[in-house]
């Protein structure tokens, strides 16, 4: 499945902020992305229509499990990367910065020889 890395960063927020506070509301995603609440709105309008979310009549957002797929892969991907970043010595605000831009552009292949070597070196 192929989707944007706009699209990616949304739902990856999703996640992260429900993980957080437990409940998602689309200024919770503004805040945390930086974006204004109308375009927000929006994307969030097209991931309904999508199916990668629902909203409640209350506003309250919730993934649906397609919208989950793709919102636990990109964040496990944040994670691993940043893990690697930090294992080799990089600071780890650094590492989590650079991660969010490689956790989109890496491949597959890359990315699980990436988790493999780390687990074989209890590094996660």
């Amino acid at each position: 499945m192929i989707i944007k890395e706009s699209a990616e960063n949304y739902l990856e927020a999703i996640l992260m902020i429900k993980n957080q506070k437990g409940s998602v509301r689309s200024i919770d995603i503004a805040n945390r992305l930086g974006f204004t609440k109308p375009s927000v709105s929006v994307a969030m309008k097209g991931f309904r229509e999508d199916g990668y979310i629902k909203m409640d009549s209350d506003g309250s957002i919730t993934l649906t499990a397609k919208g989950a797929e793709i919102a636990e892969r990109i964040y496990e991907r944040h994670e691993i990367i940043a893990s690697a970043l930090i294992s080799l010595g990089v600071d780890k605000d650094t590492a989590y910065r650079d991660s969010c831009k490689i956790e989109h552009d890496i491949s597959s292949e890359s990315f699980e020889k990436i988790k493999a070597h780390l687990k074989k070196h209890n590094l996660i």
